[in-house]
């Protein structure tokens, strides 16, 4: 039976490989900074693995973002910013305090006290983003105007932003209450975009086209449809269909440069066909 460890052990193992004169050349070169693009790389791997349903990828992928997060921790410490008892810290009481249904006092000690724990999932984001508005509004210093969209990140991929920045903006009441006008709204910006093809402007094409993509991701958000997660599930739709219009090419020609663009898509149409049989 394989050995147990602890959290406190990987704690030791990240401070050992930052070792000034024992530890990894590699691993004492990083920085916060460095780390960023390693973090989203592994964020994507977790989400893959829940996408594929692999619960063994899964457990590795969740130990390798866990390790970014020491490692962020880590090099904090050694900058005299924080360290990982301070993150583990502070998520706990954001947690206590943003569920007071759940936790009344703001205490562990007081779950099992209250008596709403019932309320609906959707009234705990209410309450959630009301919170969040308080402890914004708590963080001001005065200099500048507090915004519902302070805290949305600006390195976001784009189309989680847009999420974001338009569900902060509903919170306020800034928002269709369905998804119609939703719809007209995008119809209306597609339209924008084809005159602006017409008349061949790049800098305006670019301007309607990220139009009709916003009200893409909030058409999602109307139908509660996660977009980077359906863009996903499209990209995964396309690259079977497309490997398999290659193997068909590959049978009846020479490949996909030997078929004219209208056989491409009789046999592009057949794989649509044959895939929407089997679904039924």
């Amino acid at each position: 039976m394989s050995e147990k460890f602890t959290i406190d052990q990987l704690l030791a193992v990240m401070a050992s490989l930052r070792h000034p004169q024992l530890g990894c050349q590699w691993d004492k070169k990083q920085t916060l900074k460095k780390l960023t693009n390693y973090t989203l790389e592994e964020v994507y791997e977790v989400i893959d693995a829940v996408e594929r349903q692999d619960g063994a990828q899964l457990q590795d992928e969740l130990g390798d973002l866990l390790f970014q997060i020491v490692f962020y921790a880590q090099i904090s410490k050694e900058e005299g910013l924080f360290n990982f008892a301070d993150v583990v810290q502070s998520i706990t009481q954001k947690l206590l305090r943003r569920h007071p249904h759940v936790f009344p006092d703001g205490t562990l000690e007081s779950f099992g006290s209250s008596m709403n724990s019932g309320i609906s999932a959707e009234q705990v984001e209410i309450n959630w983003e009301q919170i969040k508005n308080q402890e914004r509004a708590s963080k001001a210093d005065g200099t500048a105007p507090v915004s519902l969209l302070d805290d949305v990140p600006a390195a976001l991929p784009a189309l989680d932003r847009a999420g974001k920045l338009q569900k902060r903006a509903g919170s306020a009441g800034f928002d269709w209450q369905e998804y119609g006008p939703v719809l007209e709204k995008l119809r209306e910006e597609i339209d924008e975009l084809e005159c602006e093809v017409a008349v061949s402007d790049h800098d305006k094409i670019v301007d309607e086209l990220g139009d009709v993509l916003f009200s893409c991701v909030n058409l999602a958000r109307h139908l509660n449809v996660v977009p980077e997660a359906a863009l996903r599930a499209s990209n995964r739709k396309f690259e079977r269909r497309f490997r398999d219009l290659e193997q068909r090419a590959m049978h009846e020609a020479e490949g996909l440069s030997s078929l004219t663009p209208e056989r491409m898509n009789e046999l592009w149409e057949i794989i649509k066909s044959v895939e929407g049989a089997a679904v039924k």
